[in-house]
């Protein structure tokens, strides 16, 4: 008899399930630190709620748990599936699954006494570190191998993606959090800020974005029943995504007193990321053409496209902040935050929830309780980021303006309390999705209809 760590694709849902769970948790940490925003003394100097320990628990815990934890379990079910065999080891996928989720804990407790790397983007402590180096490398062998023992000779773009974010994260992680000074966990002076940029930007671009970006690869061409209009733009996109992006973390610190030649590569590849985000782009809805009604009606295949879009519009901006023109009105202000969030829960949030209600159907045989659920979390997301991002851009660029025309920031602060209120309301739209979400979720492991894949070919069949 099997025990639940080596029933195949149990460790895939277990990462989907935590995923579910971590977007409640994090969104309700990012409502503390927006009410905060709204009514500073609200939580009466309550120190582990305060802003400074609240908001690094609910960035981290959106990324590290959400996102990423989701994405993950997504692909360790499509990449054996794709290459039509088993998962090479699902108690080292457990293991990851353990190692990855022992570190993201680690953040809301650790924060909320004061210990953290202080760092954005690499906050957590060295344990939680090691912890993340340990999942990353045996996530990498699990794929590796996988890969290694498959039944099929073609190696689907998707699986590219996915394998290829465990083997880039090996590197930048350790790097990016200064592993071997866990005193500290930093390096000093300048070159501090260049190796955490070099990490925090690689973030998005070395994990994320393929984890995303091989998911809306596996999503759309099932959902709309069609080929992948090119296998040439998706190896297009993948090379020129680790060539240009990996040197771009510059952008955040180019008016500092950095080396010219890394501000100016900094700058010309932002602008020259146009090239993988449109190749990408285009050949996931080039796979539509014909078949965009089926995948607009699809739940899934919704929250993907949707996912796309914010691509798109995070990418657009994204290039056109790191112009040092454009960068001293936008810059340390309320623009980048929006821009943050539409990086995060548009496009990779999306596309994870996307790919999620696709799989999970495919992972417990079990129908999805209530598709009309789905419906309802996507229609809470959209409003909710809509807002957010509409919101924070505009506070963004009042306090840009004001502060290139010679005011002080506490000048511009008393401009703000309306779009901080605007901003904790469009995030009760945001946990309302999470809770609908997670609801779903468990109804369907429980209680949906059993029911077995007509079109899915599973790594049983060939063993």
């Amino acid at each position: 008899m099997l025990t639940p760590a080596q029933k195949t694709n149990s460790a895939a849902l277990a990462f989907l399930a935590a995923g579910s769970i971590w977007l409640l948790v994090g969104t309700l940490y990012g409502l503390v630190s927006a009410i905060q925003l709204v009514a500073p003394e609200f939580f009466n100097n309550i120190a582990w709620l305060m802003f400074g320990r609240s908001r690094p628990v609910h960035v981290n815990t959106v990324i590290y748990g959400f996102v990423i934890n989701m994405l993950i379990g997504c692909g360790l079910y499509y990449m054996p599936a794709l290459l039509k065999c088993r998962l090479w080891s699902e108690t080292m996928a457990w293991w990851s699954f353990v190692l990855w989720n022992l570190a993201v804990i680690s953040g809301p407790v650790s924060f909320a006494y004061g210990y953290s790397q202080g760092r954005e983007y690499a906050e957590y402590i060295w344990s939680a570190d090691l912890a993340i180096t340990g999942a990353v490398v045996l996530l990498a062998i699990n794929s590796v191998m996988t890969i290694l023992n498959r039944k099929e000779n073609f190696l689907y773009v998707a699986v590219w993606y996915f394998v290829a974010t465990f083997l880039w994260t090996g590197f930048s992680y350790p790097l990016g959090n200064v592993i071997w000074h866990p005193s500290t966990g930093a390096m000093t002076g300048l070159l501090d800020s260049i190796i955490l940029w070099f990490y925090a930007h690689n973030l998005p671009g070395l994990v994320l974005t393929p984890l995303a970006t091989g998911a809306a690869y596996y999503v759309i061409p099932r959902v709309a029943r069609t080929p992948l209009y090119s296998h040439t733009l998706s190896v297009i996109g993948f090379w020129t995504l680790v060539a240009f992006y990996t040197h771009i973390g510059g952008h955040h610190i180019i008016q500092a007193p950095i080396p010219s030649w890394m501000r100016n590569i900094a700058v010309v590849h932002s602008m020259v990321m146009a090239v993988p985000v449109f190749t990408v782009l285009a050949n996931l809805w080039l796979t539509m053409r014909g078949a965009g009604g089926r995948v607009l009606a699809d739940p899934a295949g919704r929250f993907v496209v949707a996912g796309s879009i914010w691509y798109l519009i995070t990418s657009i901006q994204g290039s056109a902040q790191s112009m040092p023109e454009l960068q001293r009105v936008t810059h340390l202000n309320n623009w980048t935050i929006g821009h943050s969030h539409i990086a995060v829960l548009g496009f990779v949030g999306f596309i994870a929830l996307g790919c999620m209600w696709h799989v999970l159907p495919l992972i417990v045989r079990r129908r999805i309780y209530a598709p009309r659920l789905i419906n309802m979390q996507f229609g809470l997301l959209t409003t909710g980021l809509t807002g957010f991002f509409v919101v924070l851009t505009a506070a963004g660029l009042i306090e840009g303006h004001g502060w290139y025309n010679g005011e002080t920031v506490y000048r511009t602060l008393a401009e703000m309390p309306t779009y901080m209120g605007l901003r904790a309301a469009f995030g009760m739209s945001i946990i309302a999705a999470a809770v609908v979400g997670l609801y779903n979720f468990c109804m369907t492991v429980w209680r949906g209809e059993p029911f077995t894949p007509e079109y899915v070919v599973e790594p049983e069949e060939d063993l």
